[in-house]
């Protein structure tokens, strides 16, 4: 029976990858480390929060005694990290509270699991670190690192970190880098909920510029699945994209999830562009087809349908988390 700390596990991701991990390998231990910040949803892990082999533990990864006293009451086979704030917008406004999360929280984290001598370690990452792409090419894990707001600088940062200590010390670090992730259990800040929750209500739908900005588009299983092989597969030291090869622009994704919802465009306004807004991302996921034979199972079209399907049904989960918006 393996044990893995998942930290984040009641974010989006983490929570998903949680459920998703559970039920393929209902036998494993799984401790859950969460700060419970806006973006934490408890109800989340709600199918497995009762067994015996699933412990939640309530902190901060930047607090360096509750990681210490963590890590000396488990033995940890693995770490999956997916705390980080990772808002852009939010980042924006506040830079300081990302580098506190995602930098030293992440160094606190890498260090206690260093001297704890955990088997493997898997930072999970994010393709804006690569900054942006025009209309030609692809990020490959190669591409040089040129973050372009205090979001993605700081997981840059944390990158980087997590490099080090493999170089440094030979830890177990695998970093993943991902496209933008869609699925269950999202929160209402990001573009696909808001386009989701804001046309279930009538109310219009804000898009950033001109709506042209491109991104890939991940199902949050198929990313869950890439993160479980990177654990068990993934080459100490090596970094893996991961990517769903859907690239769509903002405008095309709004227009989809309308036309799911069977809503009218004229639901959609225009607003003015945020600073340092990335143009275009495109993820060359081959390394992690290549080596760890994965391959993603979701289309554009399935996954956004059942992604949709999801929030309709599930009004009172997406209700209580409206405040902020992010129009990726």
């Amino acid at each position: 029976m393996a044990t893995w700390l998942v930290t984040g596990a009641m974010g989006f991701i983490g929570s998903n990858f949680v459920l998703y991990r559970m039920k393929r390998h209902p036998s494993d231990r799984i401790v859950a480390l969460d700060a419970l910040t806006y973006a934490g949803n408890p109800e989340n892990v709600a199918a497995v929060s009762s067994l015996p082999n699933f412990r939640f533990v309530h902190g901060d990864i930047s607090d360096r005694g509750l990681i210490a006293e963590l890590f000396a009451e488990e033995r940890f086979d693995a770490v999956v990290h997916f705390a980080a704030e990772s808002h852009v917008d939010r980042s924006i406004a506040d830079p300081q509270i990302f580098v506190r999360t995602n930098v030293l929280g992440t160094q606190c984290l890498l260090e206690e699991a260093r001297r704890s001598c955990v088997g493997k370690f898997v930072h999970v990452s994010t393709d804006e670190v690569y900054g942006s792409l025009d209309s030609g090419g692809y990020f490959t894990e190669t591409t040089p690192l040129a973050p372009n707001s205090p979001y993605s600088a700081s997981k840059a940062g944390s990158d980087l970190l997590a490099r080090a200590y493999y170089e440094t010390f030979g830890f177990p670090v695998v970093i993943t880098r991902c496209s933008n992730n869609y699925g269950p259990y999202q929160h209402p800040e990001k573009l696909v909920p808001t386009i989701i929750t804001r046309a279930l209500r009538d109310e219009t739908i804000p898009v950033y510029g001109d709506g042209g900005n491109v991104r890939d588009w991940l199902h949050v299983e198929d990313h869950c699945a890439a993160i479980e092989l990177a654990v068990s597969l993934g080459k100490p030291g090596e970094v893996y994209n991961i990517g769903g090869n859907n690239e769509r622009t903002n405008l095309e994704v709004v227009r989809a999830v309308l036309a799911e919802l069977g809503k009218p465009d004229s639901l959609i306004r225009f607003v003015p562009d945020r600073p340092g807004h990335d143009r275009r991302y495109a993820i060359d996921a081959a390394k992690i087809m290549r080596e760890l034979g994965w391959t993603p199972g979701y289309t554009f079209e399935l996954g956004m349908k059942q992604t949709v399907a999801w929030y309709a049904d599930h009004p009172l989960w997406w209700n209580s988390g409206l405040p902020g918006e992010d129009r990726t």
